[in-house]
């Protein structure tokens, strides 16, 4: 299956925060695309791929970032496809700053954002799932397996 999920986080050290949620794209053979670009540090080169997402049949885009977490709004800025945020914990709040940088987004740039942390990000990557099932069922059997994990 060829990657239809985007996932951007803006540092290296967010990786290992998100390891189970690799894990377990892994195990459902679940295709995606990986890129660690900071909105803050190298906004050109976010930018870039951000233009190039959509015509590179990105149809989701799961942006992870803490902090004053810029990254999914700026996605959003560029895109015309849905754009989830997952808040990465840290920081003076413990991610809560960066979940309501992600919630409190300008009209007329719309993310959605699923949480802080670990579960946020398998909650991001269910709800790109959920997404990408309207419009290809082979996605619905990966689905129902992933949800059925936590049951």
């Amino acid at each position: 299956m060829k990657e239809k999920i985007a996932i951007i986080t803006g540092s290296k050290n967010d990786l290992e925060k998100l390891k189970q949620g690799f894990d377990l794209l892994g195990e459902l053979d679940i295709a995606y695309k990986l890129e660690v670009i900071s909105a803050h540090r190298n906004p050109e080169k976010l930018r870039k791929f951000c233009q190039e997402m959509e015509g590179n049949g990105i149809e989701v885009a799961i942006g992870c970032a803490g902090m004053a977490a810029a990254l999914p709004g700026f996605i959003a800025s560029y895109v015309n496809i849905p754009v989830i945020g997952v808040a990465l914990e840290g920081g003076l709040l413990g991610g809560l700053d960066a979940l309501f940088s992600m919630v409190s987004t300008p009209k007329g740039i719309g993310i959605a954002s699923t949480g802080v942390g670990k579960s946020a990000f398998i909650n991001a990557i269910i709800f790109a799932l959920e997404i990408l099932s309207l419009g290809n069922k082979e996605y619905t059997s990966k689905l129902v397996a992933l949800k059925n994990k936590f049951k």
